[in-house]
Formats: C-alpha cells, sequence, structure tokens
C-alpha cells in the first residue's frame, strides 16, 4: 500500500527574517510607507504624534493574535457582527376576523406515529463492512450469485 506524508504544522506561517512572517512583514512595510508619507507631509511636532498612534497601529496589526488569530481578522469580525441586529423576531398584526377564525377552528390532535429501528443481522453488517472496506467493488449481490452457482456446480 502507497504510504502518503501528510504535512503537520500547516497552521504556523513560514518565517522570512528571524521571528517576522510574511504577513508580519507585509503589514510593517506598509505602514513603514504611511510613517514616510506623514513625515513628508507634516511638520515635526505632528509627524511624531501620527508616528506614535501609526507605530501602535502596526505593532497591533502585524504581532497581536487575539483567541489565536491575527487581529486583523478579529476586527473584521467584530465589524460584521455589530452590523447585524442583535435579536431577529416578526411580528404579525392579525386581524380581529383572523382572530375569530383561529378561535373557531377545532383543535386537531396528531397522534405521534413511533418510528422503530431495525436491527441488522451480523450478516447484513459483515456485507456492509466489507463492501466500505472494498471502497464499493465487493457487491453482495453477485456474491450470493456466485456462491449458488459454484453449490450447483459441485452438486452436480
Amino acid at each position: 500500500m502507497q504510504q502518503i506524508v501528510v504535512p503537520q504544522f500547516i497552521d504556523v506561517e513560514d518565517k522570512i527574517v528571524g521571528p517576522i512572517t510574511t504577513r508580519q512583514f507585509i503589514i510593517l512595510v506598509a505602514f513603514g510607507f504611511l510613517v514616510f508619507l506623514e513625515y513628508k507631509l507634516s511638520d515635526f511636532g505632528l509627524f511624531l504624534l501620527e508616528f506614535v498612534i501609526t507605530l501602535g497601529l502596526a505593532v497591533l496589526f502585524a504581532f497581536v493574535k487575539i483567541n489565536g488569530m491575527p487581529f486583523h481578522f478579529f476586527l473584521l469580525n467584530f465589524i460584521q457582527s455589530a452590523k447585524r441586529p442583535k435579536t431577529r423576531s416578526w411580528h404579525r398584526s392579525f386581524d380581529d376576523m383572523e382572530i375569530r377564525q383561529a378561535i373557531k377552528q377545532p383543535v386537531v390532535s396528531v397522534k405521534p406515529s413511533l418510528s422503530t429501528k431495525h436491527n441488522l443481522s451480523t450478516s447484513r453488517l459483515q456485507e456492509l463492512t466489507l463492501l466500505i472496506d472494498t471502497g464499493g467493488v465487493y457487491r453482495p449481490d453477485e456474491e450470493e450469485n456466485f456462491s449458488k452457482s459454484k453449490s450447483e456446480e459441485q452438486g452436480l
């Protein structure tokens, strides 16, 4: 039987430079470009304030994980759940006529029917197991026909 190598540690990201992964490197490069734009477009006092805020966001997005998932996935899930309504309810208004008709109708009780499970015999269970193990190649009907024809040959 052919052996197949199963990949392990598929949830571990590849490291590029030291402990920094590809995702973290791209995030840091993007925030570095943003810091460069802030430096060119603002004076030094404003740049320092913007730099501190941008650096905090860069560290947050690149290195912080909440419940084992990166922060940007957590943020997207949070925004999606905040957009959805908290409770879902359906309010239908009834007319007086509909209420009167509902009251006049007799209540019909339905007796639940009991369903019974059929126990499989051990021979049928063995046939099903063999069918699954062979991947559908084994057919129990063909086996019965084959065994009948063999017994007929032996009887002749």
